[in-house]
């Protein structure tokens, strides 16, 4: 039984992290990754501060992350994926647009 466990799980990781290697599990890789900074990037700036703050880096790479794992879940072939990549990336964009907008009030009152 134990063997038999054994086989299985080891079959199945295999198949995971070796045989379905490809390109886009790749890309998919280097969209995580691209989410995973952006948190980084918040958690540093806020320790920084002394205080939660979202720099701009933050939201650009929500927008490279989100974009790159839409292409990815796109070739997956995956609706509820598809669905939140795409509504997110809108949201990312509009954050944005809210900041740059308020970049540039800011500097025009100077």
């Amino acid at each position: 039984m134990l063997v038999d466990l054994s086989h299985t799980i080891g079959a199945y990781l295999t198949d995971v992290f070796i045989t379905r290697l490809d390109w886009w599990v790749l890309l998919g890789f280097a969209a995580q990754a691209l989410f995973t900074m952006r948190f980084l990037v918040q958690w540093i700036a806020s320790e920084r501060a002394g205080h939660s703050i979202i720099p701009v880096a933050f939201w650009l790479f929500s927008i490279g992350g989100g974009l790159l794992l839409l292409v990815y879940s796109l070739y997956r072939r995956d609706v509820v994926f598809i669905a939140g990549q795409a509504f997110g990336v809108f949201v990312y964009l509009r954050n944005l647009q809210f900041v740059m907008r308020d970049r540039k009030i800011a500097a025009s009152m100077v």
